[in-house]
């Protein structure tokens, strides 16, 4: 990918289109995280495309270009929202595998609703963009311990929500057979 970087950073528009294919499904799990409608989503993947072509020459090192990009793309994200006072999607789209792993799905839907813009960003950031917490940092201008401590309160509020939901209790039941 660094290869990919440097060629466009040479305004080589077939190595940039490349590289925007390749981050096209993050940049889509992220932005629609945030906004609540594929045409925002994609409205902000242009403008973040666009913004990208146009400054991709005043990125420093190539091998933060994944980062550079969600960055761009999340300011994106948000201007959108003060532009159209949106709150942040109570749905998240995530690929879909197995049947049974659909019910999981909703659920991680559903506590995801339930976590504040800051805590819920981070949590995708985390676990489904699988940055690390140094990355995640550098990409929403926060200190890492920040960060860390944003994971453990949605943690925490997941972990309570889980239980309150009483979904422990319905997996222990049909793991052992019951239900």
């Amino acid at each position: 990918m660094e290869q990919l970087v440097k060629k466009a950073k040479n305004h080589n528009k077939e190595a940039f289109e490349d590289l925007m294919q390749l981050q096209a499904q993050s940049m889509y799990k992220v932005a629609k995280a945030i906004l609540k409608n594929d045409e925002d989503v994609l409205d902000a993947m242009q403008e973040t495309a666009l913004t990208c072509w146009e400054k991709i020459g005043t990125l420093k090192q190539e091998r933060y270009f994944k980062t550079w990009l969600i960055r761009i793309l999340i300011n994106h994200c948000n201007e959108i929202c003060r532009q159209r006072k949106y709150t942040v999607s109570d749905e998240m789209i995530l690929e879909r595998g197995r049947q049974e792993e659909s019910f999981l799905n909703v659920e991680w839907q559903d506590f995801l609703s339930n976590l504040d813009v800051k805590h819920r960003t981070v949590v995708i950031l985390y676990y489904v963009q699988e940055f690390k917490t140094r990355e995640i940092a550098e990409i929403l201008k926060v200190n890492e311990s920040t960060v860390r401590s944003r994971l453990a309160a949605a943690r925490e509020k997941m972990e309570r929500l889980y239980e309150k939901s009483g979904a422990a209790g319905r997996r222990r039941a049909v793991s052992r057979g019951v239900g």
